[in-house]
């Protein structure tokens, strides 16, 4: 499963990050790497952007970065 698929409320632990090059390098830097925890705070109405809290800071990621990273329920 991938963030994009992901539900309001819940928790997720980061598998994979499937993309690469400057994409990659940015998600990592902002602290998304495997085994981080993401809560999914909100999604916007429109369904993009959506919120998440990682690491202890918000963070907001539009759905198409979204589906580069493999999450699996806590």
């Amino acid at each position: 499963m991938t963030l994009s698929d992901v539900k309001p409320g819940k928790s997720y632990t980061v598998l994979k990050l499937r993309d690469s090059g400057a994409t990659r390098r940015r998600i990592m830097d902002m602290g998304i790497t495997k085994g981080a925890q993401i809560t999914v705070d909100k999604v916007a109405p429109l369904g993009d952007p959506v919120d998440l809290t990682v690491r202890g800071y918000h963070l907001s990621l539009r759905k198409e970065d979204l589906g580069k990273i493999e999450v699996a329920a806590i």
